[in-house]
This record gives C-alpha cells, sequence and structure tokens, in this order.
C-alpha cells in the first residue's frame, strides 16, 4: 500500500532545460561549444550539494574567462532556465494532497536557488516533507539521500512511490526496494497514479 508520493521538482514539476536557455541567449553553436569546454552540470552538482549559489558560480566563471559573461548567466538568468510550470504535474500533486495521500519532494536543488525558486513558484510550499539535497549535504542519486528520507519520514521502502526524470535516480531508488516511476511527461505519470489506484483520472480531468 502506497502511503506517500514522492515528487522530483526539476522536469517533474518545473521544466529545467538551462540548453534551451543558452540556444535562445548565445546561439546553439556557442552554446555546445560552452557546454563541451565547461562542466556546468558538474558547477550545478556543488550548488546543489549545499554550495554557495553566485559564489560558486562567479568563481566557475572565472576559471573560463572565453565565457564569463555567459557561465555567470547560470547565476543571473538561473529563473528563465528553470520554466515554466508543468501544469498537470502540479494537479496531481494537489489531487492526491485532497485525498488526504502526502506528498513530499525529494530534489537536487541549491539552498538560495530553491528559496528563489519558492518566490516565483509559492507552491513548492504546499508539500507536506520537503528533502532539498542542499540541505542535505548529499545528492542523487547517492543512497545517503533515499535513506534521510526514510528515516525522516519513518515510513518503509515499500510504502513510498516516487518518480523523477532521470534514471539513474530511478534506479536508486528501485534499489532500496520503492515503487518508482521514470517520468516522461505528466500524463504518463497520472497514468502510473490511477493504476496504483491512488487517483482517478476525475479526480483531475473534473
Amino acid at each position: 500500500m502506497i502511503k506517500a508520493v514522492i515528487f522530483d521538482i526539476g522536469n517533474v514539476l518545473i521544466e529545467w532545460q538551462p540548453e534551451r536557455f543558452y540556444d535562445a541567449a548565445i546561439g546553439i553553436d556557442k552554446r555546445k561549444k560552452m557546454f563541451e569546454a565547461v562542466n556546468l552540470h558538474g558547477m550545478n552538482d556543488v550548488v546543489d550539494g549545499g554550495g554557495p549559489f553566485q559564489e560558486t558560480i562567479y568563481a566557475w566563471a572565472e576559471k573560463y574567462p572565453e565565457f564569463r559573461a555567459e557561465i555567470r548567466m547560470w547565476h543571473d538568468h538561473w529563473i528563465e532556465m528553470a520554466t515554466p510550470a508543468i501544469d498537470l504535474s502540479w494537479a496531481s500533486l494537489r489531487a492526491l494532497q485532497a485525498k488526504g495521500i502526502p506528498v513530499f519532494a525529494l530534489s537536487n536543488f541549491g539552498i538560495d536557488s530553491f528559496a528563489y525558486a519558492q518566490t516565483k513558484y509559492p507552491d513548492l510550499d504546499l508539500f507536506d516533507q520537503r528533502y532539498i539535497s542542499g540541505h542535505m549535504g548529499v545528492i542523487k542519486p547517492a543512497e545517503q539521500i533515499y535513506q534521510l528520507l526514510e528515516d525522516g519520514c519513518g515510513l518503509a521502502p515499500e510504502t513510498l512511490l516516487f518518480t523523477d526524470d532521470r534514471p539513474e535516480n530511478i534506479d536508486a531508488a528501485n534499489n532500496r526496494g520503492w515503487h518508482t516511476h521514470l517520468f516522461h511527461g505528466p500524463k504518463g505519470w497520472v497514468e502510473c497514479l490511477v493504476s496504483h489506484g491512488l487517483l482517478a483520472r476525475s479526480d483531475i480531468e473534473g
């Protein structure tokens, strides 16, 4: 029996597409060149692990003078990379809560970037419990972050249902005995919730 549903945030509830932003801002060719030269997602992992938001990105930018201004955009234009909201996913979250089913967040997210996101997406405060990597000092798919969630909520692994868009994060949850759904879009996620008997389609469509 599922006792709680766990949502990743980026690309599940809010689109997270840095490459798309940079393609529009600096052009596809320059974006490709920069991403080949600079491990920007590795930089973001530092922030998600609890590193200071602006300081980490600006320090990274200084290592690559050719792309200094563009790397700083990761901080200065961050909210433009984290948009738009995925409305049907949010609708599923609200429908679960209306049924009395607890909903948690388990997300790789920086401390300051999450606080900033809350000012733009106030629905991030809807969760019954939040497990945000920056505050926890560990990022998915490390086993420890899943253990910390289990310890924090006190629920058995087999009672948890988790959706995430990254296969490695899903694999780690599967290894702990969680129920999982690899997120490819909100319609498939709704079908998953229906198949588990947690929602009826009318709970959202109505």
